[in-house]
């Protein structure tokens, strides 16, 4: 599958106006694992010599509630998510970018409403959008911009992972944003292509919400009918 995804990036590369030919390398590489990552900004290194550009788009979650979560489920998400971004961004600064330069994206999830059902997930997209903050601070005297993107609710082949509840999920994103449509993998590239180009360069720190206007709307899933709630004072509503 890498090497069929590298090939179609190739083909599509510009090639007149280059004197070098294009060249896509497809490495595997499970981001939990330090030994990994450390292999791989050693090959990077070792075929380009340089590390221009870092987008952590590596993560996942399954649906559940909170109090079904086991500890496993809870740390598997963590390890993908947070701990994933971690090591790549620490591989890559050591690697080049501490003397160089350079951008990084992390790719987040429209969390600012809660991530009901997915709480984990949540919980650890939240540990690296102030991982974006903190290092946008702490690396812009190295000449190191950092930024994230949050994407809505994208019409992508990731969607079948959910089962029914990505239909759901789908059709109340619908209805509560303003766009009134799903976004498509193309709006988030041009968003993440647009955070890494020098015509960002006086953008760092921030987070480009990439979700049709659903942050000013309503919640992601329908809350259930209940009179559970408790309520203070002597009144009653």
């Amino acid at each position: 599958m890498l090497v069929a995804a590298a090939d179609e990036i190739k083909a599509q590369l510009p090639t007149k106006h280059s004197s070098r030919s294009n060249v896509v390398v497809p490495i595997a590489c499970d981001v939990r694992d330090e030994g990994q990552v450390k292999r791989l900004f050693e090959r990077v290194m070792s075929v380009f010599h340089r590390v221009d550009y870092v987008v952590n788009n590596a993560g996942g979650q399954f649906v559940s509630p909170f109090e079904n979560l086991s500890l496993n489920g809870w740390n598997a998400v963590h390890r993908l998510n947070s701990t994933g971004t971690f090591l790549v961004t620490k591989y890559a600064f050591e690697a080049y970018l501490k003397d160089h330069g350079g951008a990084i994206v992390n790719v987040l999830v429209a969390m600012d409403k809660g991530f009901p059902y997915a709480s984990h997930s949540g919980a650890s997209r939240a540990a690296v959008e102030n991982l974006t903050k903190s290092l946008a601070y702490e690396w812009a005297s190295r000449g190191i911009r950092v930024n994230a993107v949050t994407p809505g609710t994208i019409e992508s082949s990731g969607l079948k992972n959910y089962g029914p509840v990505a239909q759901q999920v789908c059709e109340s994103y619908s209805a509560n944003t303003p766009a009134r449509r799903l976004g498509t993998v193309e709006e988030v590239s041009a968003a993440v292509v647009f955070l890494l180009s020098p015509a960002a360069a006086y953008t760092t720190g921030t987070n480009a919400l990439v979700d049709g206007g659903w942050n000013l709307a309503g919640a992601l899933v329908p809350l259930p009918q209940h009179i559970r709630y408790p309520v203070y004072g002597a009144s009653k509503l």
